[in-house]
């Protein structure tokens, strides 16, 4: 088949490949230059494991092909997904969909017999219905039908998710629309990966309802290692207790400094607006923004307590700054509020991650950072693991003891367990334990 991916940023680069390597031709289309001249050469733009091969693969192949050119690519598609950002809108917090209704028209002028437009990017409720509107009002005999194929794509594992997904969502009643979804899908059905037709406006829901349930679940397992700590218990056995009932199961239930990313603070933001604008306020939803917002501040001020409520001039080591491991995405990362509040408070941060120092010198100024994790602790007063980078889940510990100036870990993922930690004379902080 002949697909078409308009935006060549995360979803629309790890979706494009994928598809190519399911036997595709693939074009990925972007407006921006260098972006297009970096993938034609070869090189990535993002980081995420697995991906430099497999676009080169798809480069090698002759399927996957990238350019600036959407009229050229659009001409003789089968289906064209609109893969562009949807950032939150400046002022208002609604999903800013300039970037979806530009693509719309453009995309409308280009199209040569039937055509399935395919919402790719989160979107709100209703986008299906307006991109529709956009297609027909710019080109009145164009034929084409719009689904909606949300992605649920996690960082740093986006291959496998794309390859061996949980669900594949297409929403949708044209019924040569959906005939043809279900071909772009085939090579799936080996490992029976479910796919799952639904109306557009509930696959458009399903993705904010995902991100918000999950979301939910993350500030839950936070608040209750908040009363561990005040109570004497152990969060990771508390999790795990109610981790093996199968009705809550043991995903997400991993206490920390916050969720972050391009997806979970975004897509609540968005579905607390869409409610509004439908009188039918989320109440639950509107508590886990709060809490998410009022932890990752919390987790600074624990760092502050930890060195007896005085942190000016004083060395502070942070390891991870990424919002999760395995990516370079620092969008919303915890580290920010984190490090933001220990600066506010007079400390020098020293930090160091494995991919991210890139994307971390445009939101964070005034920190000193450091290729490598022990230069980055020499001389600290306290050493910080915010992101559980495999690269720190097995630290020299009594080298970490004889560089610091003070011993103290505080563990904002729960990587350690205490004995190992304080078996080598550091004083080990974690969360709700």
């Amino acid at each position: 088949m002949k697909l078409v991916m308009i935006g060549s940023g995360y979803v629309g680069l790890v979706s494009g490949a994928c598809l190519s390597d399911f036997g595709h031709d693939v074009i990925c289309v972007d407006k921006d230059t260098t972006k297009i001249e970096t993938l034609c050469d070869g090189g990535i733009p993002i980081y995420e494991p697995g991906l430099d091969d497999l676009v080169q693969s798809g480069i090698k192949s002759g399927r996957l092909r990238f350019t600036t050119d959407l009229r050229e690519a659009v001409a003789g598609a089968e289906a064209v997904f609109i893969a562009v950002g949807t950032p939150s809108r400046r002022g208002d917090g609604h999903a800013d969909m300039v970037f979806v209704h530009a693509a719309a028209k453009e995309i409308a002028a280009a199209l040569t017999g039937f055509t399935v437009i395919v919402n790719k990017s989160t979107v709100p409720v209703g986008t299906g219905d307006e991109v529709e509107r956009i297609i027909r009002q710019t080109n009145p005999e164009a034929d084409f039908a719009v689904v909606s194929n949300p992605e649920f794509l996690r960082e740093g594992a986006a291959i496998n998710d794309f390859k061996r997904p949980d669900r594949v969502v297409i929403g949708g009643d044209d019924a040569r629309g959906l005939a043809i979804m279900r071909q772009v899908y085939r090579p799936l059905a080996i490992g029976r990966s479910p796919v799952v037709e639904m109306s557009r406006r509930s696959a458009e829901l399903t993705k904010y309802a995902g991100n918000a349930f999950l979301a939910t679940k993350i500030a839950f397992i936070n608040e209750i290692a908040d009363l561990c700590e005040k109570v004497g218990a152990d969060v990771l056995q508390v999790a795990h207790g109610i981790g093996l009932d199968q009705r809550i199961g043991s995903k997400f239930l991993h206490p920390g400094p916050g969720y972050g990313g391009s997806c979970f603070p975004k897509d609540t933001l968005a579905l607390l607006k869409t409610a509004d604008d439908h009188d039918t306020p989320q109440r639950i939803v509107e508590a886990v923004v709060t809490a998410n917002d009022r932890r990752k501040r919390a987790m600074g001020r624990k760092v502050i307590d930890v060195l007896d409520g005085d942190v000016r001039g004083r060395r502070i080591a942070i390891l991870g700054l990424t919002f999760k491991p395995n990516t370079d995405d620092m969008r919303d990362a915890p580290s920010i509020a984190i490090v933001r509040a220990l600066q506010d408070a007079g400390a020098q941060i020293h930090a160091h991650d494995p991919v991210g120092v890139e994307q971390a010198r445009k939101v964070l100024s005034d920190v000193v950072y450091h290729d490598d994790p022990y230069d980055a602790l020499t001389g600290a007063d306290a050493v910080v693991i915010v992101t559980e980078w495999d690269a720190f889940r097995a630290l020299d510990l009594p080298r970490v003891k004889g560089l610091l100036a003070r011993p103290v870990v505080v563990d904002l993922r729960n990587i350690y367990p205490r004995d190992i930690v304080e078996a080598v004379g550091l004083t080990y902080y974690a969360v709700g334990r």
